[in-house]
């Protein structure tokens, strides 16, 4: 019991750490240099939202049979099940960070190098890179991180109502 509560708690650090422990892997442009702003694809976030949206109806009705199933073994089977999906999920939604989507990842400028190069994760590290930002590519990035952040937080609804069946086990 002990160890599923601590593989939820760190797959929840990570994932909601993941977009900021990005490295770095270009080399930061001069300061001179005017940085053109690459638009966001919102069309290609939208097909990925779909996918993700039915990932989680998937994991929705998934989580409606554990709810209704009165034996342990097929409750445990059915969050073997939810478990794999949401871990589908994670990697659908980590994806969304890719390069051009949501402003950021292969060096681009919302992720520094971490504690040991490049700035970090914050508004000292964000303000140059913001205010070069359009007021559509403003707007755009805003949808993308509503979108994003509502869909974050059906995930953790859904690690919580795992981690909540998971108590529920008889021991073995």
């Amino acid at each position: 019991m002990k160890k599923t509560t601590l593989i939820t708690a760190l797959v929840a650090a990570a994932f909601s750490a993941a977009p900021g422990m990005a490295q770095q892997t270009a080399a930061p442009p001069a300061k001179d240099a005017q940085v053109q702003q690459k638009a966001p694809d919102v069309a290609e976030f939208d097909k990925q939202m779909a996918q993700m949206q039915q990932n989680m109806q998937r994991m929705q009705e998934q989580m409606e049979k554990i709810r209704q199933t009165q034996d342990p073994q097929e409750r445990q089977k059915l969050l073997q099940e939810h478990w794999t999906t949401m871990q589908n999920g994670m990697g659908m939604m980590h994806g969304m960070w890719g390069p051009g989507m949501m402003g950021c990842c292969a060096g681009g400028p919302m992720m520094g190098g971490g504690m040991t190069g490049g700035h970090m994760m914050g508004w000292r590290g964000m303000g140059d890179y913001y205010s070069k930002l359009t007021p559509d590519q403003m707007k755009q990035r805003q949808y993308m991180m509503d979108r994003y952040m509502g869909m974050q937080q059906q995930m953790m609804d859904h690690m919580m109502q795992h981690q909540n069946y998971m108590w529920m086990q008889p021991p073995r």
